[in-house]
């Protein structure tokens, strides 16, 4: 499979390593205004409008936008596949809030044991648009691979971080609900074929959810850096939105639980780079981070090989 769609294998790969950007940027924006939950707010405003003027100006883009209420009429999609950003946003909120206080290693730890396990489920339950795919032992054990090489690789970083039993137990359900917005964004993606049109979607539902619920919780006012002192700090949200875009593409040749090893392995890739060029302080590289890349690009190998029935 990795042959056939070669392309879209790296596209996934870069989308970890995106992933592992946006998760020190947004940590280090909520470190900066003492807000995980606005800095998840400021990264979804940021991307929704990178988003808005991308569609704007493309004629395709509009027409695709203008016609998600007939794809609703005809049954093409579900409402239900309308909010997958909602996953997106719980994943955001989980990184400026447990980052800080967790540390990215176990964060990663708990994120991809509930994006892995669950796109399982995803998959085995067809709620993406390659259709159902039986969930066979080699497929369970390429799974359990990823499991286990995320978990080898921040071994040596195992105290770095606070063990915050509600933190990780936020994280792992950010992945859970991660596995299933790559689910339904390729859905709308597929409906609409404009990809940027299932971006715009997420990030609507995922800053109307972000929002909301901060209004309800929010208890004081929040400084933001200033934009031109520091700019890497906002770029969260582009990245977000790069992420979406691939996953929604991707996702629809190499399915749920392919394409999130695939990141997965990206993840790792990225954790070296920064290792090597732009460590963190406390951090350096391990042998036990580069036995969990290599762990993990053998899981999606033997995933990869497992024959896919569909329906």
């Amino acid at each position: 499979m990795i042959r056939a769609h070669f392309g879209h294998a790296l596209l996934a790969l870069l989308a970890g390593l995106l992933v592992v950007t946006q998760s020190r940027i947004n940590g280090q924006l909520s470190s900066e205004i003492g807000d995980g939950l606005f800095a998840a707010v400021v990264s979804f405003a940021v991307g929704l409008l990178v988003l808005i003027v991308l569609v704007a100006l493309r004629g395709q883009d509009r027409r695709a936008f203008h016609a998600l209420p007939m794809h609703l009429r005809v049954g093409d999609l579900s409402w239900w596949m309308l909010i997958g950003g909602l996953g997106g946003a719980t994943l955001v909120a989980a990184q400026g809030i447990g980052v800080p206080v967790i540390g990215v290693a176990l964060f990663s730890v708990a994120l991809v044991a509930g994006q892995t396990t669950n796109a399982l489920v995803v998959d085995h339950f067809g709620l993406g648009p390659k259709g159902v795919a039986v969930v066979t032992p080699a497929r369970m054990t390429g799974a359990a691979c990823a499991v286990i090489a995320v978990v080898v690789a921040v071994s040596g970083r195992s105290g770095t971080g606070d063990f915050a039993l509600g933190l990780v137990v936020f994280a792992s359900i950010a992945g859970a609900l991660v596995a299933a917005q790559q689910a339904v964004n390729g859905r709308v993606a597929a409906a609409t074929g404009r990809p940027a049109v299932a971006g715009l979607v997420n990030f609507l539902a995922g800053f109307a959810g972000l929002v909301l619920v901060w209004l309800v919780t929010q208890h004081h006012a929040v400084a933001l850096p200033g934009f031109f002192e520091k700019p890497v700090l906002y770029l969260g949200g582009p990245l977000g939105v790069a992420f979406i875009v691939m996953a929604a593409v991707v996702v629809r040749t190499l399915g749920v639980l392919l394409f999130g090893m695939l990141a997965v392995a990206g993840q790792l890739v990225g954790a070296l780079v920064f290792d090597l060029v732009i460590p963190t302080p406390g951090t350096a590289l391990s042998w036990q981070l580069v036995a969990g890349t290599v762990l993990t690009f053998v899981g999606v190998a033997i995933a990869a090989g497992a024959p896919r029935s569909r329906t």
